[in-house]
């Protein structure tokens, strides 16, 4: 599937901004489901510096800085992006358990390598073991704790295979909490939304990274986009016309796998992957600093166009 994407955020200032820095991880990135053909931005006013790089995790990173003075600034980015139709899953993913992942994710590379407990060990790439000990951690807006784990305990049976224990996590979330764009916002803690059970897509991203990472399962979240058309037949998908969340679990063997709970569903062809960290504060779409401007107003809009 191709599609483009244009992605729109506004600000208008009550009063004139002199400078504002920015960073914008807008640009879909490349990996085995998908590939960016193209990427721009226009941007007013027009910024006076602007360069590309990639961050720590790979993510496409865009800083621009406006040096002239202003009460509106728009940054208008759009890309198209070809959805390869694959799932990477595979007989091992569905056979190992979440003990063995966790044995794996605890000890180092070399003695997992010199393990001899099966294929599983053997086919794992250990670069990519190093890297996915990151996802186990807290990180600033996801922090394992017993009440996590006491949500995900019925999902942990003993010796189940990992890819069925995030699959039922999944589908418990999509059917205990409400999506609910009024109940929370970008600094309502995981608490309260456990406690009252509404929040957004972030929020059920979040949810299910935390208890997981409070079973010593790697898990990362991944910011993107979901086809705005649903297909023949189906209701339309939550987060359509608005940027999306989900999380990716890491299988050794076979690498990292993806889960969307908002909508009960494995991102297949409809969703298109922005960047990945390890919560929100790693792929916020757009951030900066503005000197001047008092109060001010946002509005965003996304449209995800299917071109094939």
């Amino acid at each position: 599937m191709k599609y483009r994407i244009t992605h729109r955020t506004l600000y208008q200032y009550s009063q004139l901004v002199g400078l504002c820095q920015n960073e914008a991880r807008l640009q879909p990135r490349d990996f085995w489901r998908q590939q960016c053909q193209t990427s721009r931005f226009d941007i007013s006013p027009e910024p006076g510096d602007f360069h590309e790089r990639q961050d720590f995790f790979g993510n496409r990173v865009a800083y621009f800085a406006i040096q002239q003075a202003h009460q509106r600034l728009v940054v208008t980015a759009i890309s198209e992006v070809t959805v390869f139709p694959r799932q990477n899953r595979d007989d091992l993913a569905n056979l190992i358990t979440w003990e063995q992942v966790r044995e794996q994710l605890q000890g180092s590379p070399t003695q997992t390598q010199s393990q001899s407990q099966g294929h599983y060990q053997q086919q794992t790439n250990f670069d990519e073991l190093l890297d996915a000990k990151l996802f186990v951690l807290d990180s600033p807006m996801v922090v394992a704790g017993i009440e996590l784990a006491n949500y995900a305990q019925n999902s942990f049976s003993p010796n189940r295979p990992l890819v069925q224990v995030v699959t039922d996590l999944m589908q418990r979330i999509h059917s205990d909490f409400t999506y609910d764009p009024s109940s929370t916002t970008i600094a309502t803690p995981l608490s309260d939304v456990l406690q009252f059970r509404r929040g957004v897509c972030q929020d059920f991203a979040h949810l299910a990274i935390g208890c997981l990472r409070s079973f010593g399962i790697a898990a990362r979240y991944v910011s993107g986009y979901v086809e705005t058309l649903p297909e023949p037949g189906k209701p339309r998908l939550v987060g359509a016309d608005a940027s999306h969340a989900w999380f990716a679990v890491y299988v050794p063997g076979s690498g990292w796998l993806e889960f969307d709970p908002t909508n009960n569903a494995v991102p297949f062809d409809q969703h298109i992957t922005l960047a990945w960290g390890r919560d929100y504060t790693d792929v916020t779409p757009l951030k900066g600093i503005a000197f001047g401007g008092g109060q001010h107003t946002l509005s965003v809009s996304v449209d995800v166009l299917r071109l094939e």
